[in-house]
């Protein structure tokens, strides 16, 4: 990426950078800051957005710390239905905050332990980007970065605990709290995480993620959720898995066919498996009812 001063100090002029604009030469990340018109990053929301954060930046300010969706992006965290729009940035003030066309500007207290650095960046920790998340995200998209954080050892339950504890009394705080308290790392997608949710809110028993499927001492499978006491597995496709997951030298249709087997071996212990999809998430209701039939048989 290029700003514009180092542009115009390396000898192109404003209107050589216009017509860049206008051919699809470049592309502006933000007023001032350019990247070429092909740059791979401006066809991914967060990798776009990592471009944005260094755009902004140089103009932020002493003291100004990466946090919340941008600091989620660094680190690497999951932004699915998270605005991307602004760069997100606190400092340990008591006011000042401010929100402008690119920059979302917090002022809020902020401890060194709750900085660290990313690619020469300081970015708020994994754990107080969670609990800041939770407090202003809705709690299905809140849970899939907690989830993520605890499955990356980017933090523990401890670390998040304390990290809630500290903003208490803060807006958004009691949300936090729950996001932190329904958390689970072994949730291995966002989709899972959105599956546990809408699980929750039918008032379903708790499942138990990942749960391995044995028989005569041996694994056969492991499952997304699992009712054991109902002999019951739900399985969320999230179609990867017949996609850049596949193994070497393995087709869709390979994928699909073992994934047929694997469902009949499920069966053959004694299992009812359910199954839904993201198109499923968007109304849970029927997927609730194939889950209650399973149980009942």
């Amino acid at each position: 990426m290029e700003l514009r001063r180092s542009l115009v100090a390396a000898g192109y002029t404003d209107g050589e950078l216009r017509r860049g604009l206008r051919v699809g030469e470049l592309a502006s990340v933000r007023r001032g800051a350019y990247v070429a018109g092909d740059d791979a990053r401006l066809g991914d929301a967060a990798a776009r957005h990592a471009l944005l954060i260094a755009a902004a930046l140089p103009d932020a300010g002493a003291g100004s710390v990466v946090s919340h969706a941008s600091a989620a992006v660094l680190l690497g965290l999951p932004t699915w239905s998270v605005p991307l729009g602004r760069v997100h940035l606190t400092r340990a003030q008591r006011t000042g905050g401010r929100i402008g066309a690119t920059v979302h500007l917090h002022a809020a207290p902020l401890t060194a332990e709750e900085i660290v650095e990313v690619t020469g960046m300081a970015v708020t920790s994994p754990a107080r980007t969670v609990v800041d998340l939770a407090r202003s995200l809705p709690f299905a998209s809140a849970v899939a970065i907690a989830d993520a954080a605890l499955r990356l050892g980017l933090v523990d339950e401890a670390g998040m605990g304390v990290a809630v504890d500290r903003a208490a009394g803060w807006r958004g705080s009691p949300a936090a709290r729950r996001v932190v308290a329904f958390a689970d790392g072994r949730s291995e997608s966002v989709g899972e995480s959105r599956s546990r949710v809408a699980l929750s809110r039918a008032g379903l028993p708790a499942p138990v993620p990942q749960w391995e499927v044995r028989r005569d001492g041996m694994s056969i499978a492991r499952v997304d959720f699992a009712w054991p006491e109902f002999r019951t597995v739900g399985e969320f496709d999230g179609r990867i898995k017949y996609g850049r997951l596949l193994r070497p030298g393995e087709t869709p249709g390979d994928a699909v066919f073992e994934e047929k087997l694997r469902e009949d071996r499920l069966r053959d212990n004694h299992l009812e498996v359910t199954r839904w999809t993201w198109h499923d998430l968007r109304d849970f209701a029927p997927v609730v009812a194939r889950i209650l039939r399973a149980f009942n048989r």
